[in-house]
């Protein structure tokens, strides 16, 4: 199992991270307080990946709005919420939007619909990433030993109230 996570760790990272990126990035900086992983690597790896990651939503939204507008009319109140964002808290929705479940994908592609200048969301994307990787896993590196010990005593409660937690937070955000 150690060398899986050392030889696919950082690309599964990198994929996760791509997309959103949270869980992966919380896992890796307990496997880094392990010893599994290098914590500056996963956050490098994280960082980056979810850069380019909101990058491309940006782009793909600013050179193909028929196909954003699509994606985007499935979400009807989570593109609202996401456009109270931006109108409230301007350039730092692109930070907030990195740690809001459910708008993460959202902002990015509304801001490409925009006339936002792609050089100021670039500009922003690179602070937002960077503070969002280096907070979510330095918090999960420090909180490594926490897991780790009551991972083995508590894993059957531990499993059943991460999925309790998922399935409100997705109940509360179709809600929304």
């Amino acid at each position: 199992m150690e060398e899986l996570i050392r030889d696919w760790g950082y690309i599964i990272l990198f994929l996760y991270s791509f997309g959103g990126g949270f869980v992966a990035l919380a896992v890796a900086g307990v496997l880094s307080f392990s010893g599994e992983l290098n914590i500056f690597v996963s956050i490098a790896v994280a960082g980056v990946a979810n850069f380019i990651g909101d990058q491309f939503l940006f782009y793909m939204a600013r050179h193909n709005k028929h196909f954003a507008n699509d994606i985007m009319k499935k979400y009807g109140r989570k593109v609202a919420y996401t456009h109270l964002l931006m109108r409230r808290y301007g350039y730092l929705a692109i930070f907030l939007q990195k740690y809001i479940y459910g708008v993460k994908t959202l902002v990015p592609l509304a801001i490409g619909l925009t006339k936002y200048s792609a050089q100021r969301f670039a500009f922003y994307n690179v602070f937002a990433s960077t503070l969002w990787a280096i907070v979510v896993g330095s918090v999960a590196y420090m909180l490594g030993e926490v897991v780790l010990t009551y991972a083995e005593d508590y894993k059957y409660i531990g499993i059943g109230i991460i999925l309790l937690i998922v399935f409100s937070v997705s109940y509360l955000y179709k809600k929304i």
